[in-house]
């Protein structure tokens, strides 16, 4: 869960900054929301969720 809620801050956060620099508009977040929320109910959202994981756990070792 940690994982998962320092994910949506970090993505939260780059989109914010799309937004404020006019790069992203908002339909574009709000799609990038809806397209989130609906792979979050395929039987993709397992195999998404172990990447984001891993990744994370990759990262977490890493000491610079």
């Amino acid at each position: 869960m940690l994982v998962s809620m320092s994910a949506v801050l970090l993505l939260g956060l780059l989109i914010w900054f799309l937004l404020r620099i006019r790069y992203l508009r908002w339909v574009d977040a709000f799609l990038c929301g809806v397209f989130g929320f609906l792979l979050a109910r395929t039987v993709a959202a397992p195999v998404v969720q172990t990447l984001i994981v891993g990744v994370f756990g990759f990262l977490g070792q890493l000491r610079f």
